[in-house]
């Protein structure tokens, strides 16, 4: 009720305060505005449903011709402009420079900055390479949206320390990180679809990433990427965190564009051509002529399950393609592994195979069930990828339906610290069985095969020579002989032996080991598959 035209002063009063309080409100909720607003994997998310809404398409982006019939040798040497990688001149102790389209990288990769929750595209610029002996024509223009094949980042120790490669993302969805002053090794995919089924395998790529920018004192960095493929699209968010033992943080949201057959989770890339475990005779037809005794980027897959065992299985280079699967419910970790790091393994100082790192997948929350998958792919050469491994879920992918998995990946030297707990392999050794001296035995029933385990760590080297120790061996046919263990002070471990003689018919053998004291186990279980059939003289 107005009075001469004015409100009571009691109601000017609280007419003031609901101002006040309303202009509080809304000043108190710009910072959750802004939350909300910044960038996210939400954000990364919403543009991988959209993707749904269209056909999946190939990156058809030009490339100038210099760039699209670069050979090998003249891709290899585009390096980085290591004065001009982004952030450095700002102190920064995380710097990001770029992979160069080319060769087998012409696709266009789209690469933001996200600085304050705000993103921003990165135009091409050459000033980002030292393109030595591939220098461009100077009369070539080259298009500010020309973008990048990937994107390669690079880490200081402490202010003032040299910048080294960490991490390289590069090539459909693939990923490699570096520990220290050590070596790239296997390779982190983003996801693997139909992996050794009746048709064609699918990569998917990522095709854009954002990169947080890092504080000046940062220990770790952010970054999205948006991937997209014929069956699924996904957003996937990475913290790497640089170090003598890195780690990256993964969340990925996944949706499906169409059913996938099988769906790959974490799954890994690495080589193994021949190593230990290969008959070292001519006559053997496992035999590599090559200087090197081993080669290989990995040799051992790794996996601890969701009803707490431990189990090894090293790799090897069978003909044709070997697929194991190990079902599982809840997975606690696996991963794919190079215990042997002794350069006299290798006795190659270029490719510094004993410099190479192992992976290992721990999962956050619980995956179900399912079952982690081990394929191995016949090779004859180093050049080649040929052991892939990964995580499948039970309940299959389904158009429309969408699935989240996060974990932590570790990169390591050697053997992880508490992975296994317990006693673990070191060497896994075979020949042919039966052998008197250097000739076979009268008695030697033909295809016989014998099997060394070395086992160490954990308590193993507190043992005296004649503790209770006992060799457990399972097999699924076959008939064991000569099992026995012995003490392997060349390692503060055990040596376990045996001879099995194939089944009739010589189907695959799948074999256990591991070792016991009384009711408790000592050590991780070795497991193998022989093929009797592939051991022929």
């Amino acid at each position: 009720m107005a009075v001469n035209g004015r409100l009571p002063r009691i109601f000017a009063f609280r007419r003031a305060l609901g101002a006040a309080l309303l202009l509080a409100l809304a000043l108190a909720a710009l910072p959750a505005a802004e939350a909300r607003a910044a960038f996210s994997l939400d954000t990364v998310a919403a543009k991988a449903r959209a993707l749904l809404d269209a056909p999946y398409r190939e990156d058809d982006s030009p490339l100038p011709e210099f760039f699209r019939d670069i050979d090998y040798v003249g891709y290899r040497e585009i390096k980085p402009n290591y004065e001009n990688m982004l952030w450095r001149k700002e102190g920064s102790p995380i710097v990001l420079t770029f992979a160069h389209r080319g060769f087998f990288f012409p696709k266009k990769v789209r690469i933001n900055v996200v600085e304050k929750g705000k993103a921003r595209e990165l135009d091409y610029s050459p000033d980002f390479f030292n393109f030595r002996k591939s220098q461009p024509p100077k009369n070539l223009k080259l298009p500010k949206d020309m973008g990048y094949a990937g994107l390669v980042l690079f880490h200081a120790a402490e202010p003032g320390a040299e910048y080294k490669e960490v991490m390289v993302f590069l090539g459909a969805s693939y990923c490699r990180i570096k520990q220290g002053d050590k070596e790239y090794g296997l390779s982190q995919r983003g996801l693997a679809i139909d992996t050794v089924l009746d048709g064609p395998e699918e990569f998917p790529v990522f095709k854009e990433f954002w990169v947080e920018k890092p504080g000046v004192d940062a220990a770790s960095i952010t970054i999205y990427a948006l991937m997209d493929s014929p069956s699924v699209t996904g957003a996937y968010r990475f913290v790497l965190t640089p170090g003598e033992v890195p780690t990256v943080d993964v969340q990925s949201r996944i949706f499906a564009r169409r059913d996938v057959r099988k769906l790959g989770v974490a799954p890994f890339s690495s080589m193994y051509w021949y190593g230990e475990n290969t008959g070292r005779f001519p006559r053997d037809p496992r035999y590599v002529d090559d200087f090197r005794p081993e080669v290989h980027d990995s040799d051992g897959l790794m996996l601890h399950n969701g009803a707490g065992e431990w189990l090894y299985r090293p790799l090897q280079n069978a003909r044709g393609i070997l697929v194991n699967t190990f079902s599982d419910e809840n997975p606690r970790g696996f991963g794919l592994v190079q215990r042997d790091i002794d350069v006299k393994s290798y006795m190659d100082i270029e490719a510094v195979y004993h410099l190479r790192p192992g992976a290992w997948v721990e999962p956050r929350g619980k995956w179900g069930k399912g079952h982690v998958e081990l394929v191995q792919i016949s090779t004859d050469a180093e050049r080649y990828d040929n052991i892939v491994a990964f995580w499948t879920p039970q309940k299959p992918l389904r158009r429309g339906n969408s699935l989240a998995f996060d974990y932590r990946v570790t990169y390591f030297h050697g053997v992880l610290p508490g992975t296994p707990p317990a006693g673990y392999v070191v060497n896994t050794l075979q020949m042919r069985g039966g052998i008197c001296g250097s000739d076979p035995c009268k008695d030697a029933v033909p295809g016989t095969r014998l099997f060394i385990v070395d086992f160490a760590g954990g308590i193993l080297g507190d043992l005296p020579p004649l503790a209770p120790v006992e060799p457990v061996l399972d097999v699924s046919g076959g008939t064991v002989t000569k099992l026995r263990l012995v003490p392997n002070p060349s390692m503060n471990g055990w040596r376990m032996f045996w001879e099995i003689i194939p089944p009739e018919g010589k189907p695959p053998v799948e074999m256990r080991a591991s070792l016991r004291r009384g009711a408790d186990t000592l050590t991780e279980t070795w497991t193998h598959t022989w093929l009797p059939d592939q051991d022929q003289w």
